[in-house]
């Protein structure tokens, strides 16, 4: 009795140690757990009956390493494994884990027969370091629960220069650059596809064209960029390890607050407090002001003056009665003529007792 608690204890120990990473890995090794936890109970771990023939499960191999990869592609390794005990080897459940598929033969192995369990990979788009585990479950009495260890490294072996794209609206094409896709590996590839959130940037390609560097003029929508101001070029290529290239695009506000939230401690009612804020101009054009508005005629401007690309506000906050309340909130708005109407927050908290 003493020898089944002290490897059920080993047993679980084992996959407490196991490093938690990624798709709700936590949860998922904590089902494993369990499930090594009752398969040990219904085998009864210890020492078999001899009238009771008992399978053992032995892998060549427990870390599968897929070394370095591209983003977006395939790797598969067979991992062999031996029924080296006396029993039938009978494999109840394979667990996989996102971007980890295995597959088997079959679930019964007679004593002596080897099989192979095939672990395919699909690395994601993000680039880093890959760690994840497998669990294959059986009616092995001494190892219920084997762990088995996928690793990889997510390198590009394709480069977009540039990675992001910084629009202006005011710039004819919204200033687009021209974009460089190139293989960093020299494997000539093609371009079979440019798509962009909701359509707002477009590239000419001919998807006959093997290189291993295109340039492409990049075609911008300005009414539909208007509507959709961040958003994603996916671009489709048939590299063997990088079979897709992402690239981010934002468009600069015309406008920037600094400080857009105000934040008082200590307030006391009726007892001004002074701040500043300051309004840029992104694309260094000069602008007016037509009006500022308080919500709740809190926050009052008692000085403007133009500076480089924009205007400094001095702001005079007055805190109301409290009211028993223990903070209040104002909206400064702040109206640009002919344009923008640009908002600032205050949250103020009174002084406490």
């Amino acid at each position: 009795m003493r020898q089944k608690y002290f490897i059920l204890y080993l047993l679980i120990v084992g996959f407490l140690l196991i490093p938690y990473n990624g798709c709700q890995e936590r949860a998922k090794v904590e089902t494993e757990l369990q499930s090594a936890r009752n398969e040990a109970d219904e085998a009864t771990l210890g020492v078999p009956d001899a009238n009771q023939p008992s399978p053992k499960i032995d892998f060549e191999k427990v870390v599968v390493n897929f070394g370095k990869v591209g983003p977006g592609t395939r790797a598969s390794e067979q991992l062999k494994f031996t029924n080296t005990g006396e029993g039938v080897l009978k494999i109840s459940k394979v667990s996989n884990c996102c971007g980890v598929v295995t597959s088997l033969e079959k679930d019964e192995y007679a004593p002596g027969e080897s099989g192979t369990l095939r672990v395919t990979y699909n690395s994601s788009a993000q680039t880093g370091k890959f760690l994840r585990y497998i669990v294959v479950h059986s009616n092995d009495v001494i190892n219920p629960a084997v762990r088995l260890t996928i690793k990889a490294e997510i390198v590009p072996k394709i480069a977009c220069m540039p990675d992001r794209l910084n629009l202006l609206l005011d710039e004819e094409n919204a200033g687009c650059d021209k974009l460089t896709i190139k293989s960093l590996d020299d494997q000539p590839f093609s371009i079979i596809g440019v798509k962009s959130t909701a359509d707002c940037i477009t590239a000419d390609y001919d998807p006959a064209v093997k290189a291993t560097e295109f340039v492409l003029d990049l075609k911008v929508h300005m009414e539909k960029l208007q509507n959709n101001q961040k958003g994603t070029i996916k671009i489709n290529l048939t590299h063997p390890e990088g079979n897709m290239a992402y690239i981010s695009f934002n468009v600069v506000p015309k406008y920037t607050v600094k400080s857009p939230l105000l934040i008082v401690f200590n307030c006391e009612p009726q007892k001004p407090v002074q701040r500043k804020v300051w309004i840029y101009n992104n694309y260094k054009k000069d602008f007016e002001i037509e009006s500022a508005t308080s919500k709740e005629n809190i926050i009052k401007v008692i000085n403007q003056s133009k500076i480089n690309n924009g205007y400094q506000f001095d702001l005079e906050i007055t805190p109301p009665e409290k009211g028993g309340n223990i903070k209040f909130t104002d909206v400064l708005s702040i109206a640009i003529k002919g344009d923008e109407k640009l908002k600032i927050t205050c949250n103020g908290y009174y002084v406490r007792g």
